[in-house]
């Protein structure tokens, strides 16, 4: 069993909603990245979602554009990535790690080199924002072979053949992106996610992850009422980058916005339970 399977059946057996944050790696700059992932753990993070920075991040908004921008200026790529992962396995060796970015970067170093390398490394599952499950197969492939799960986002429009072909080929979670348009923006409707997450559960065993507009821990436990993980960006990346002048500040305070949300998906949770 995966890293991230075994997370969610612990979770499930505990009523307890996944908490997903997302943070680029190397923003705002590679010294944090490992402490962070290991201060989010703390503050009651159940996996992680580590951004490659890129470029053209095209389905993210300016938050995680400006942070992916930060990471670049010290020159952090995908090796610099892994080796930030292998750090971070010499201490926490249960807590699940997705890669999330675009397929540029794998495509350089090509699939099964760095599928053998993320394995290596300690990484779970990989999500590629601009990689369709209609054209994964080889990606997937070279995944699968070293026992890491590759992982879709499911949108609004998503119809019962498009997630069930996600979910044969996907594994660890479905990540469902909860309104059109990019990471940051301020649309969720929650009562249209829970329509939506009915639908998806019929076609899918895989747990669902619901992302995009998770802004606060309000908003986290209401989503965190029917969805199997909350993921976390914007509102993590927006602390980080309010204290980008002053890095020294950030592996204390930044991670105070997931222990929020922690608590309040607890205490969700506990409602949830009793009833």
């Amino acid at each position: 069993m995966s890293r991230i399977a075994a997370r969610f059946e612990s979770l499930q057996g505990r009523h307890r909603t996944a908490l997903v944050p997302y943070i680029t790696a190397g923003d705002p700059e590679p010294a944090v990245t490992v402490p962070l992932m290991h201060a989010l753990v703390k503050a009651g993070a159940d996996i992680l979602e580590l951004g490659v920075p890129f470029s053209d991040p095209m389905a993210d908004g300016p938050t995680i554009q400006a942070a992916c921008e930060r990471a670049l200026v010290h020159h952090v790529g995908l090796h610099n990535v892994l080796d930030m992962v292998r750090e971070f396995r010499q201490q926490y060796n249960n807590t699940p790690v997705v890669l999330m970015g675009y397929l540029n970067p794998v495509e350089v170093m090509g699939y099964s080199p760095f599928a053998a390398a993320a394995q290596a490394a300690g990484v779970d599952g990989v999500l590629t924002v601009d990689l369709p499950p209609e054209e994964g197969h080889d990606l997937v492939a070279a995944l699968k072979t070293q026992a890491l799960d590759p992982i879709f986002l499911a949108a609004p429009n998503s119809n019962d053949q498009r997630i069930q072909q996600m979910s044969a080929s996907g594994g660890g979670f479905l990540y469902y992106v909860s309104f059109k348009g990019v990471t940051g923006a301020n649309r969720l409707n929650v009562r249209s996610v829970q329509d939506k997450l009915v639908q998806i559960r019929a076609n899918t065993p895989l747990p669902v992850g619901v992302g995009f507009g998770i802004r606060d821990a309000e908003t986290a436990a209401q989503i965190g009422a029917f969805a199997d993980a909350v993921v976390v960006g914007s509102a993590l990346v927006n602390r980080i980058a309010a204290l980008a002048d002053t890095p020294e500040r950030i592996v204390a305070e930044a991670p105070q916005v997931i222990a929020d949300m922690r608590a309040a998906l607890d205490a969700e949770g506990a409602v949830a339970a009793a009833n």
